[in-house]
């Protein structure tokens, strides 16, 4: 994540070797701002956290045969798709 907020806050850097080690285009050192790099990483964190939900919500969906699912609910007069969307809706709301 430090690699985003170091592009993300000087956009001159085109290669990053460690943590403090930044060059441009031409191979010069690039002086780091630390605070605006702090303050971008709380940023893309904030981003991240947010969507929480949305990767555990993947997880489960993924798990699902979700076609066959539909097609034996068609068939069958079921709703076994409809309430497993809704469980793992629950259990990760947004």
């Amino acid at each position: 994540m430090r690699d985003t907020a170091i592009r993300n806050t000087h956009s001159n850097v085109v290669t990053i070797n460690g943590d403090t080690d930044a060059r441009d285009i031409d191979g010069n050192s690039v002086v780091l701002d630390e605070a605006l790099i702090t303050a971008e990483i709380s940023r893309l964190q904030g981003i991240h956290d947010s969507q929480e939900y949305a990767r555990a919500r993947a997880t489960e969906y993924a798990a699902l045969n979700q076609f066959e699912m539909q097609f034996d609910d068609q068939v069958n007069g079921t709703t076994t798709w409809i309430d497993a969307i809704n469980d793992i809706k629950a259990r990760f709301p947004k």
